[in-house]
């Protein structure tokens, strides 16, 4: 694997993507750890392991080892350590620190990446849209793109091969969307992409599936979204002004019930 390599005051720093389940082995170059007594792996600064570079002795941190449930493999003659069935935890800084008579550090930052999600796109009604309110014939199929449970993606919308829009996250989110407008008769080509930087998972669009005109009979609530949105906002404002009127009524009653009751009461008396 192919690593971006950049220095940070002075040390080799090595950027390590990996997919969430592989294997991932980061190395020494073999030419500069001539001379160099001792080995040094550290994790956020806490020591994972050593190696005596003169009789070939591996030491490991005994608590370090048991957070990765001896996933880690360091080999003696090369100085690489690998890590075996990876997880999201595995991410972050691993320093490989070199001692001798010189002393040199390299920094590998490691980033594990779950697979992302096969993006899936629904249609709906755009509120904000000028025909919705007069209850007109929409123009354009309004669409979702969306993907659920991911963390470190990018979701872009296509036209052909050209860029539309794109949206990033970076902390896992439990669902993200991204809108586009098309017209019903649009015969282009479209998909939405996810990707993060070692996979990524496309959904072509289906105009026919998604957009229907008002000849078809069966998606007339997406045709006319005004209307239906109008008749929605209609019942709910009907049904909450029944329920108000009743409440009145079972106030009066019960306001009426207390005079007699008292009016009873004081003839008693």
């Amino acid at each position: 694997m192919d690593y971006e390599t950049n220095r940070v005051f002075g040390d080799e720093v090595k950027v390590v993507p990996v997919m969430e389940g592989h294997s991932v082995t980061l190395t020494a170059d073999g030419t500069e750890r001539q001379g160099y007594d001792e080995l040094e792996w550290v994790l956020a600064g806490a020591l994972i392991a050593k190696i005596n570079m003169k009789n070939k002795q591996i030491s490991f941190n005994e608590n370090l080892n048991k957070r990765f449930r001896d996933r880690l493999q360091l080999n003696n003659q090369t100085g690489s350590l690998t890590i075996i069935n990876t997880t999201i935890t595995d991410s972050g800084p691993y320093h490989l620190e070199m001692k001798g008579t010189n002393l040199k550090s390299k920094i590998f930052n490691v980033t594990v990446y779950a697979p992302v999600t096969i993006p899936f796109i629904t249609s709906y009604c755009p509120l904000s849209s000028s025909s919705s309110s007069s209850g007109s014939l929409l123009s354009k199929c309004a669409l979702l793109c969306s993907v659920v449970n991911v963390s470190h993606v990018s979701l872009s919308w296509y036209k052909g091969n050209s860029l539309l829009s794109s949206i990033s996250v970076s902390d896992l989110i439990s669902s993200f969307s991204l809108q586009m407008e098309v017209e019903y008769q649009d015969k282009n080509t479209y998909s939405c992409v996810i990707n993060n930087p070692i996979s990524h998972q496309t959904t072509h669009l289906d105009i026919s599936q998604h957009c229907h005109t008002c000849s078809d009979i069966s998606s007339s609530s997406i045709c006319y979204c005004g209307t239906a949105e109008s008749v929605i906002r209609l019942v709910t404002s009907a049904l909450v002004g029944v329920a108000a009127a009743a409440a009145v009524v079972v106030l009066i009653y019960d306001i009426r019930s207390r005079k007699v009751e008292q009016k009873r009461k004081e003839q008693k008396k």
